[in-house]
């Protein structure tokens, strides 16, 4: 079983489709729940969703997005050639149309870190057992 994988996909808004397609393909190959999976799908979504909205893409017109399996969990990254200020999650309502990927993200994932040494990238963990 491959338990790392990394694909570059169009700065465009499709890509989220185009990554949880692959995702679950990942996932149900290595025999994710499918609560992870559910999960999963929802964190890579608002990651990517984020990098197109607020991100710049590589020279190539892509972004990175990646996933792998360490131990009991998921590890979820998504990269962009952009720089910007502090990422944090805000607060948001029911009736809120945007600016709630972070805030989605942070009440799922286990954890999620931003490191911007080189770029945008947004991490997150989530467990492979359900909670």
């Amino acid at each position: 079983m491959k338990t790392h994988e990394v694909v570059r996909l169009p700065f465009d808004p499709s890509t989220p489709s185009i990554a949880r397609t692959k995702l679950a393909g990942f996932l149900t190959i290595n025999r994710a729940s499918s609560s992870v999976i559910d999960d999963a799908l929802i964190v890579i979504s608002e990651m990517i969703a984020n990098a197109v909205s607020h991100g710049v893409p590589a020279q190539d017109g892509t972004i990175e997005i990646s996933w792998s399996i360490s131990g009991h969990l998921l590890e979820l990254s998504v990269y962009d050639a952009g720089r910007g200020a502090a990422l944090d999650p805000i607060d948001f309502d029911t009736d809120s149309l945007s600016g709630r990927g972070l805030s989605i993200i942070n009440r799922i994932a286990d954890r999620w870190w931003v490191d911007m040494s080189q770029g945008t990238r947004v991490n997150a963990e989530l467990p492979l057992s359900v909670r």
